[in-house]
């Protein structure tokens, strides 16, 4: 059985059209700590690798809780 390593990690571009969001979002993400990151050592500017397992957690881990009220409209509000 072979592998593809180099399949396992994205680029920020790629990571972020794998999330379907912007790669600013993505890089606000990893900055809040929401998305696990590797920063690459030896260049000037950060440059962040993502694997795609770590993504997946991600979409995973978040869900979204069913609200109390189902309506838009606030509670004291009448039509």
């Amino acid at each position: 059985m072979t592998t593809n390593l180099q399949s396992d990690w994205l680029t920020v571009e790629e990571a972020a059209q794998y999330l379907k969001v912007k790669p600013r979002t993505l890089l606000l993400w990893v900055r809040q700590g929401k998305v696990k990151a590797f920063a690459l050592s030896g260049t000037k500017r950060r440059v962040w690798r993502f694997r795609q397992v770590d993504l997946d957690a991600v979409l995973l881990e978040s869900s979204v809780l069913p609200s109390k009220s189902l309506s838009v409209r606030s509670e004291g509000r009448t039509a």
